[in-house]
């Protein structure tokens, strides 16, 4: 309702009345307008909103819908905006911004955050060091606990996060680390160095996918982040840390599909907003591998035509088994994908999880192969007169082998092209699926040409 009443406000031009429903809009049903709006709209909503609130809406948005705005806004706004920012999340704003506009807008900070946001310009991209904020609280464990919540008061508006804070050596090493809570439940006389408590920390070099795994397990709001000398020099905070592993899960989920873009473009905008001839180069070869497994498939059934002309009631079941076994196949791999990803599968143990998946795959196989089977005897009493009484042994044992070996499949194949350097996630279900099919049908074929072996004489 507010999203349309907007772009009617803007359709008809009534500024002043655009300008009373933003006031009394919540930040995230602007957000959501925002995606809705063309460029030149988004600068006009901008331009209506208080300064605090818009600044807010700006550190939400995406980088690249920040670099968009950027464009948008007079030098002078674009120049307030990148200020107000969090200084993680300028340097991430700033490396995706062509060059020559990063070092104008770079000149053009207050002297202390141009400082700042240069520090972390130096780190490696995705590491500890690159992703950290400086914005940080930090002790002596010398102080009592009425000094140190004195101090917390008097930065807290400054600093990102005042909910973990650190101990400070008087050469900035790190020696420990209190949470709000346990300095505010401590007795005002006692010391810092009384409560505190032992701190886990990461170096600047290390990899940023480590750091945010590191904060998911051990439920972490914050990890300090030091240099080789065991300096403080900042932090990764828990929503840096969920951005880390959404943007590797969403760029997993992108490619499992087989939508693999160029290094130099954007993937989403190259599949969307691309020549029809780039698209192609992105997905046609994924989908030349499932049409020649198709077709191995199709010479697989002609090869055991005698089977479909002696009982045909093995025909009926053909998709209950590819399917079963396709289902099986397709978690496997998003197990192994995902895996990787949030770091629960380390390659280096492959051959163990390698091993449990297969367990698991015969395992269901055994359970829906059972089922499966009584299901498909009943089926042959009813419609066909028990004239094939064997029948539901053969699917039964066709679904266990199909599923085992669809687990299988959907750890090794990813595994394999991971160790060739060829991209897993888009190469996986294509050559999965057009293996799954073809050993599918052959172990079905098998399996009905074995048990029924005594119909296939008539």
């Amino acid at each position: 309702m507010l999203n349309e009443k907007i772009l009617n406000c803007l359709k008809d031009k009534d500024m002043d009345t655009l300008k009373i429903l933003l006031a009394s809009a919540e930040d995230m049903e602007i957000i959501h307008i925002l995606h809705n709006l063309q460029s030149k709209e988004q600068v006009i909503v901008f331009r209506l909103l208080s300064k605090d609130m818009a600044l807010a809406i700006f550190e939400e948005l995406d980088t690249d819908e920040q670099q968009n705005l950027l464009h948008s806004f007079t030098d002078e706004k674009a120049i307030e905006y990148v200020n107000e920012l969090a200084p993680d999340d300028r340097v991430r704003l700033l490396d995706e911004l062509p060059a020559i506009m990063a070092r104008k807008l770079i000149n053009s900070l207050t002297p202390q955050e141009r400082a700042v946001t240069n520090v972390l310009l130096g780190y490696e991209n995705e590491t500890a060091g690159r992703t950290m904020t400086p914005e940080f609280i930090s002790l002596r464990r010398t102080m009592t606990v009425d000094e140190a919540l004195n101090k917390v008061r008097k930065q807290a508006k400054e600093k990102e996060t005042i909910y973990t804070l650190y101990v400070t050596s008087d050469y900035r090493q790190l020696e420990g680390v209190i949470s709000l809570k346990e300095l505010l439940m401590a007795d005002g006389d006692a010391r810092v160095e009384d409560i505190m408590n032992k701190a886990i920390s990461v170096y600047t070099d290390t990899d940023q996918e480590e750091v945010a795994r590191l904060l998911q397990d051990l439920d972490l709001l914050a990890i300090p982040v030091v240099d080789k000398e065991e300096r403080l020099v900042g932090i990764v905070t828990v929503d840096d840390a969920i951005d880390i592993l959404e943007e590797e899960a969403t760029e997993d989920i992108l490619n499992q599909a087989g939508l693999v873009a160029g290094k130099e473009a954007n993937r989403s905008e190259t599949l969307i907003s691309g020549s029809v001839w780039s698209i192609w180069k992105v997905r046609l070869p994924f989908l030349f591998i499932a049409i020649c497994g198709g077709m191995v498939a199709a010479l697989v059934m002609e090869g055991f035509e005698e089977v479909l002309e002696s009982v045909v009631a093995v025909a009926f079941f053909i998709p209950l088994v590819m399917d079963t076994g396709g289902s099986v196949g397709t978690q496997s791999s998003t197990v192994f994908a995902r895996g990787v990803v949030l770091g629960h599968v380390r390659l280096e143990n492959f051959v163990k999880h390698f091993l449990k998946e297969i367990g698991v795959g015969f395992s269901l196989g055994v359970v829906s192969g059972f089922i499966s089977g009584i299901i498909v005897t009943a089926i042959d009493n009813i419609f066909w007169g028990g004239s094939t009484p064997m029948i539901g042994v053969a699917v039964g044992l066709a679904m266990v082998l199909t599923m085992t070996f669809a687990s299988l499949l959907g750890f090794f194949v990813p595994f394999v092209l991971m160790k060739l350097n060829i991209d897993q996630a888009a190469g996986s279900a294509p050559i999965i699926t057009s293996l799954k099919d073809i050993t599918g049908l052959f172990i079905y074929f098998a399996s009905a040409s074995l048990i029924l072996g005594n119909l296939l004489q008539y």
